[in-house]
């Protein structure tokens, strides 16, 4: 007969995953359900909910986060997948009570109507930026067409992005 020995530590919550993420300079050590959304992660578990869940489908872009520096949908990624991972939300990309380029871009450029997009289209405008692959304003509106603005206030987010392209040149 083979004697076996089940214990549980109540430490780890039955069916978690432990992950390691570094969210907006942080590192978190957490416990995660498999199954559970990097989106749902940030707004439910560590109320970072400047992250809006729009669509939940991948098509419109209003959970747009950085992962390693890389925009990315972040309801269609499960959160264990990205162990070890330094994720920067909206509200990371500020520095202290300065706002960011683009936040202040935003502003002066009034590229939000209703502002529910605005989180996601500055994290992707942020991620753009960094690629430095677009350069004109066609470009720029190519590779931000995956963050819908049902307000319509493209023309607005475009002058903003560039504005920031142009004096970071």
């Amino acid at each position: 007969m083979i004697e076996t020995s089940c214990q549980i530590d109540p430490a780890k919550p039955i069916g978690t995953v432990p992950i390691t993420l570094t969210i907006n300079g942080q590192r978190r050590s957490l416990q995660v359900e498999p199954w559970i959304t990097l989106l749902d992660l940030l707004r439910e578990s560590e109320h970072l909910t400047g992250t809006k869940k729009g669509c939940d489908h991948g098509q419109c872009g209003a959970c747009t986060v950085l992962v390693d520096g890389k925009r990315v949908n972040s309801c269609l990624l499960l959160a264990v997948t990205r162990d070890g991972a330094a994720i920067t939300t909206i509200e990371g990309l500020a520095s202290g009570d300065g706002l960011h380029p683009l936040q202040q871009a935003f502003m002066d450029h009034d590229a939000f109507q209703c502002g529910y997009c605005t989180p996601g289209q500055i994290c992707s405008a942020k991620g753009l930026l960094d690629e430095g692959v677009a350069h004109t304003r066609d470009e720029v509106r190519e590779m931000m067409s995956g963050n819908l603005c049902r307000c319509g206030a493209y023309t607005n987010i475009v002058d903003a992005v560039l504005a920031v392209m142009e004096a970071t040149r």
